[in-house]
């Protein structure tokens, strides 16, 4: 779709202006009315301006007409009095919702190209290149891809810039795969520390199952064992002492016994001097004595042999352990220390397991989101091979656009006209025309290289040139 036809009057600083559809430069002074056709054409086009007055100085209303080679005609009457005037029509026909129309027939840079290369930083640019690219996906197509929809990512964007953020050192799959590697650092130094811990061919259920309750009822089995048989020992090796003992307290009984016996006879042989008249009753108890001596030895008889007799019956219960040797419980006591020692590692032995287990987990974690990360790395390189690529040369890589390998910003000036030219037509079935403002920041061969471009393509445009020239000059391109 190309203009056939732009008629301007009394907008902006424009009295009168009629063109057709060849392609021109204006050229002349500040203030001449160069910029004022290509703002018209804009405020046509959009409904918008950046002026704060639109209808010529002195004048109640302005109008703009522009017809194209298809039958669309767009008229606009800015009005100082009353409500602005629009009318877009196609073959005669209003057009409905005429500014969404009017919006899908151009592009913002086709009312200004240079804009692309001269203010935007390399972001907005990637971002435009970006959005080019045409392939058919939607929220469905990125769960179908990750199984999910990850949620730090604006799905406003081209999907390449999806699939870069989604990948993006700054997102939360690399993130969290940092977390989850750290994580897994972290644990596998407690597992080599417990480990050094832990004897070599350590077997948690070998020292779990092992009863050191049972030995050490063993080792107290043989104390008590041993204990006997000491004492056995002793009472046998001391019997012939106790004995001994035993009829020394029996002479010494039957000593005591004679001396008191001996005493008393002195003394009631005095007393029988002293006492005639009790010499009788005397005489009977001295007669006495010796039975009462016999009933006094035989008890002291008795008592010795009962001793004798206690002692032996002990010797004899004692006597079966005598010959025994004492039992050593060395072995016993270090098997149960062994034991006391190994089992001391359990707790901390399967802590080193279940750390194992978390580790692998986390590695599993991580290994996944290392799949989505290099998923997200790998799709732009399918999705270029079944993608609609409108510029020559153009591919992606980590989620910037090259230009034959190259970034925007390392293209020639050249090389950048030309682009900036591809990206403001992308839509071919849209208006064919470009506006160009102030080419003269353009060095003259630069400028002729944007010029020949635009004809190469088959565009309209219409460019801006300041100059000394006193009047403004329409040239023919």
């Amino acid at each position: 779709m190309k203009i056939s036809k732009i008629k301007i009057k009394n907008l902006f600083g424009i009295k009168e202006c009629e063109l057709d559809g060849r392609s021109i430069e204006l050229y002349g002074k500040n203030g001449t009315g160069k910029t004022s056709v290509i703002d018209t054409i804009r405020y046509a086009l959009t409904n918008k301006s950046d002026r704060d007055y639109i209808v010529r100085n002195g004048e109640t209303e302005g109008e703009i007409l522009i017809e194209t080679d298809n039958g669309l005609k767009i008229n606009r009457k800015a009005r100082t009095n009353q409500a602005d005037y629009k009318s877009i029509k196609k073959d005669g026909a209003e057009v409905q919702s005429p500014e969404t129309f009017l919006r899908d027939i151009f592009t913002p840079l086709q009312l200004n190209p240079t804009e692309f290369i001269m203010n935007m930083n390399s972001s907005q640019q990637n971002a435009i290149l970006l959005d080019m690219i045409v392939y058919d996906w939607n929220l469905d197509t990125i769960k179908g891809w990750f199984g999910e929809l990850p949620s730090w990512v604006s799905y406003d964007q081209n999907i390449l810039q999806v699939l870069n953020d989604i990948q993006s050192e700054k997102g939360q799959y690399f993130q969290l795969r940092q977390d989850l590697n750290r994580d897994a650092r972290n644990k596998k130094a407690m597992i080599e520390e417990i480990g050094a811990t832990i004897p070599t061919g350590y077997q948690v259920e070998k020292w779990e199952a092992a009863n050191v309750g049972e030995i050490y009822t063993q080792i107290e089995r043989i104390r008590k064992d041993n204990q006997t048989i000491e004492k056995a020992k002793q009472i046998i090796e001391n019997r012939d002492n106790k004995v001994r003992k035993f009829e020394a307290d029996k002479e010494i009984a039957k000593s005591a016994l004679e001396t008191e016996v001996n005493n008393r006879a002195n003394q009631l042989d005095k007393d029988i001097l002293r006492m005639q008249e009790q010499i009788k009753a005397y005489e009977v108890e001295k007669q006495n004595l010796s039975a009462k001596k016999q009933d006094k030895l035989a008890i002291i008889e008795e008592i010795y042999k009962a001793n004798v007799a206690k002692y032996d019956a002990e010797v004899e219960e004692y006597k079966e352990y005598a010959d025994k040797d004492i039992k050593d419980t060395t072995k016993l006591q270090e098997q149960a220390k062994e034991i006391e020692k190994m089992k001391a590692h359990i707790n901390e032995y399967k802590r080193m397991l279940n750390l194992q287990q978390e580790v692998e987990e986390l590695q599993d974690r991580s290994e996944s989101l290392t799949e989505k990360i290099e998923k997200a790395r790998t799709l732009p390189g399918e999705i270029l091979q079944t993608a609609i690529i409108p510029i020559k040369g153009l591919t992606v890589a980590n989620g910037i656009p090259l230009i034959n390998g190259l970034p925007v910003s390392n293209l020639s000036e050249g090389e950048k006209l030309d682009l900036c030219i591809d990206v403001a037509i992308q839509k071919p079935n849209g208006l064919q025309i470009i506006l160009i403002d102030g080419v003269e920041k353009l060095a003259s061969d630069l400028r002729k290289q944007l010029y020949d471009k635009c004809k190469a393509k088959g565009l309209q445009f219409i460019a801006t040139r300041t100059t000394d020239d006193e009047d403004l000059t329409i040239l023919e391109l």
